[in-house]
């Protein structure tokens, strides 16, 4: 709806992990790098572990869309909370295994076992990747310890990722699941952005979709939009998002701080940003850190608003306020 008036091709906030808008800060870029090589290289098992909305399940999508070269067997699954027999079954079906190691589990590790010896080489790997893993059950993680068994005298024929919230770790450290941990050979952490990596980060989307940044967005609208998110891209989405919305419906550009402060009001998120140039984060180790803003999204002096000026149309600002908690 708001996509012409900032001259956009498409929507650059959707709440979707569209590996194209995918933007790499440096932990994200070690994290991809750790996940590309614990899903080709017989490793074991590997942990991506980020609170909810750090950007894990656009991560592991573009890992596996960078090894479709490969004559590999990626399985990917997203609703970890399934029964012993479901999970068996879904195992079978993504695997391209016979229906009846759908229906029992001695003849799927049966088959499952053949089928990874009969296919291994090295410049074919198979990998289960299961995301929002901290959901899955204890009997479950067994079950995925157990298939980790697989393996020759030599080398281990199945990859695992497990891909969760902080939760995870929690329960890898539990007495019951010792012997799963023991397993994990790679392990990395997503952290939230800091200042300069999300002004980078709204950027790289805008331009993504079409538009300029330093007309879409000031400066100060950023840093309100920082300081709310507190550097979680799924949340700075929400707030982007609305707030282009917010200022289509005014008929302002660019998006000034008043605007994302009101997104902020609506969904009850702090608003007021940080000082004009600053702001002070920890790191991923629990340091303070301090980034200068970016000159990325450059501010302007007043918005631009249309003829018949903020508040333009009733209709709009209603609409506007439905989409707002449209995401809830």
């Amino acid at each position: 709806m708001y996509e012409s008036f900032f001259g956009l091709r498409e929507r650059p906030f959707d709440l979707v992990p569209d590996p194209r808008f995918l933007y790499l800060a440096p932990r994200h870029r070690e994290a991809l790098s750790v996940l590309r090589y614990g899903l080709t290289t017989p490793r074991g098992l590997t942990v991506l572990l980020g609170d909810a909305g750090t950007g894990k399940t656009t991560l592991i999508r573009a890992a596996l869309a960078g090894l479709d070269e490969l004559d590999g067997r990626f399985v990917l699954l997203t609703n970890p909370t399934l029964t012993r027999a479901e999970f068996y079954e879904s195992l079978a079906r993504e695997f391209g295994m016979g229906k009846e190691a759908a229906t029992s589990k001695s003849r799927f590790l049966q088959e499952f076992e053949k089928h990874l010896e009969n296919g291994f080489r090295p410049e074919r790997p198979s990998a289960l990747v299961i995301d929002e893993a901290q959901s899955l059950s204890g009997e479950l993680l067994e079950e995925i310890r157990l298939l980790m068994n697989i393996e020759t005298d030599t080398v281990k024929l199945l990859n695992v990722v497990l891909a969760g919230q902080p939760e995870l770790a929690g329960r890898l450290n539990q007495a019951t699941l010792r012997q799963l941990k023991q397993r994990v050979t790679l392990r990395c952490r997503l952290a939230p952005l800091d200042l300069a990596e999300t002004a980078s980060y709204v950027a790289g989307r805008l331009r993504r979709a079409g538009g300029s940044p330093a007309d879409i967005f000031t400066k100060h609208a950023v840093e309100a939009v920082f300081e709310a998110s507190a550097g979680i891209p799924r949340t700075i989405n929400v707030l982007c998002d609305n707030a282009l919305l917010g200022g289509f419906a005014a008929q302002v550009k660019p998006v000034d701080a008043d605007i994302v402060e009101e997104v902020c009001r609506d969904f009850d998120l702090p608003a007021g940003g940080p000082e004009p140039d600053v702001a002070a984060r920890t790191n991923g180790d629990g340091r303070q850190v301090t980034a200068a803003v970016e000159p990325i999204l450059p501010p302007a002096a007043t918005g631009s608003a249309g003829p018949a000026g903020r508040g333009q149309s009733e209709m709009f600002r209603l609409y506007a306020r439905r989409r707002r908690f449209s995401f809830f």
